[in-house]
């Protein structure tokens, strides 16, 4: 497809090249290690559930029994394999044994690795069976009663409480939204444990555990058979816990994560190795669910000014692509993250913004984008606020943006009230209906600003992952390249959750899940 923008097609293979060679380097790095949060997941998804007395999430204390006599490495499959071997028990009872303090995993006779990993396949085949299942569920809906049309129309929750999110839910989807984010409470990407259970209790959001999953899953698939359209569920499998938050996912059938690599050491402070490690997994089982990753570049433009930035927000949406590539993450899965986030007061900001969204649409043409909305200027007036919402809209149709997650009037006031979300949702149905062929349309003047602008920021983006190919990506994170940000490769929360595998590490999910996406 000719560019719109000019921008030359050798550049772009370039600059997704480099990308390729510095994710490469990262993945080299992660291959040798694991983490308290990656072996937690395993539990998982060898179905390990529930808390013990003191309300400890099981997987936390058998990996914990683990890490604390110095065997993590070795991984969990091999340690629950070898007991369910030696005392015939599942690998739920051995988690309730370790609680009890009836059961030393770390003292137990050593089978072969063929006979650890043949006592293992059923439990696994179950899982992934199960995870298929939900894709196929998810699948099959959309086949026989239909879903909307893109960009989607991406609102948010944000009560704290699980019920109420539901009704909220639930009444955006008759509005009109075709994907509902269900926002985590404040603070919990930093817990490194995920709660257990229904709650009803969280400020800014509510807790991402797998009993809420399960009941917002319920209730949007019992609203979208009402009005006869898939509605997509979204929450958060990024901070200390992302991996165990995808695989919690993939089993309760939600179809949208946040899922960055990125975000958490920038904007979390945790630390980088950890994060890169998590990043792995978790993407490969959001690969294989069919789960579409949403990154978060549009935060960078928060911290740093969306003019000067904008070639740091394109460089990471290369870097999070070829790290998704290497999970076994398609490209229809991979919800590459940019904003309309320039000052309102800027001359031609508009067209700009317009440039930008062009360019990555024309850079990831296979992507589902998800494009951010204004908040960084948004300053309490809900009139100018509902025009910056309307440009947004207009350049979201223009473009063929994937997932438009759409600005609040009340953006900067509060959370927003079921009316404030019903006047988005109609803002946006009026402009994609009255504007939607638009983008096939026009074209854009050679040499003028638009064309310029976007040739710009695909030159600086070279620039810069040349930059990072050369000093590698931890040291990028350490100088600050991103959002102005600036963490140390030892430094954030995390860090001694990172393990070096050792020589009977294997995890055969990842295998499983990489080769076999339906």
């Amino acid at each position: 497809m000719q560019s719109k923008l000019g921008l030359d097609s050798q550049k772009i293979s370039h600059a997704k090249q480099i990308a390729k060679n510095i994710a490469g380097d990262v993945q080299n790095f992660v291959d040798g290690y694991t983490t308290v949060t990656v072996e937690r997941t395993v539990c998982r998804l060898l179905g390990i559930d529930g808390v013990d007395a003191n309300g400890v999430p099981l997987p936390n204390v058998v990996v914990d029994h683990l890490k604390n006599n110095g065997i993590l490495g070795e991984g969990i499959m091999f340690w629950l394999g070898n007991t369910m071997i030696n005392t015939g028990l599942t690998t739920q009872e051995i988690a309730e044994r370790v609680a009890q303090d009836k059961l030393d995993i770390s003292r137990q006779k050593i089978n072969s690795r063929s006979e650890i990993e043949a006592v293992l396949q059923p439990i696994i085949n179950k899982t992934i069976e199960r995870i298929t299942e939900r894709r196929h569920k998810r699948e099959h809906f959309i086949e026989t009663v239909g879903e909307g049309t893109k960009p989607y129309l991406y609102v948010i929750v944000a009560t704290g409480n699980i019920y109420e999110d539901v009704v909220q839910a639930q009444a955006a989807a008759r509005q009109g939204a075709d994907i509902i984010a269900v926002i985590r409470t404040t603070g919990q990407s930093l817990l490194d444990y995920v709660p257990y259970g229904a709650t009803t209790e969280g400020f800014g959001g509510t807790f991402a555990t797998q009993e809420n999953f399960r009941i917002m899953r319920k209730a949007l698939d019992e609203v979208g058979a009402e009005i006869g359209r898939y509605i997509r569920l979204c929450n958060y499998c990024s901070g200390l816990c992302m991996p165990e938050i995808a695989a919690m996912g993939a089993l309760e059938g939600l179809d949208v994560m946040l899922n960055d690599a990125l975000y958490g050491i920038l904007f979390r402070d945790i630390n980088p190795q950890r994060t890169l490690i998590d990043q792995f997994f978790s993407r490969v089982i959001n690969g294989f669910a069919g789960v579409i990753i949403n990154t978060g570049e549009d935060n960078y433009l928060t911290t740093a000014d969306a003019v000067e930035a904008a070639h740091t927000v394109l460089a990471s949406d290369c870097i999070n692509e070829q790290l998704a590539a290497i999970a076994g993450l398609p490209e229809e899965q991979m919800g590459l993250g940019h904003a309309f986030e320039m000052n309102p007061e800027l001359e031609n900001g508009f067209l700009f913004e317009l440039a930008q969204a062009q360019m990555t649409r024309e850079i990831f043409p296979n992507a589902p984008l998800k494009y951010m909305p204004p908040t960084k200027f948004m300053t309490g007036n809900i009139f100018r606020g509902h025009i910056q919402d309307a440009l947004f809209n207009i350049i979201g149709i223009w473009t063929h943006q994937g997932l438009q997650l759409l600005g609040m009037p009340t953006e900067a006031i509060h959370t927003p009230f079921m009316s404030d979300r019903y006047l988005s949702i109609e803002n946006a149905k009026y402009i994609f209906g009255n504007m939607k062929s638009i983008g096939d349309e026009m074209e854009f003047k050679k040499d003028g600003i638009i064309q310029s602008r976007a040739q710009k920021v695909l030159d600086d983006t070279i620039e810069l992952l040349d930059k990072l190919q050369t000093e590698g990506l931890f040291t990028a994170l350490e100088k600050g390249i991103f959002g102005d940000v600036k963490r140390s490769k030892t430094g954030g929360k995390g860090l001694d959750g990172v393990v070096r595998k050792g020589e009977n590490y294997f995890n055969s999910f990842i295998p499983l899940m990489k080769d076999r996406k339906k």
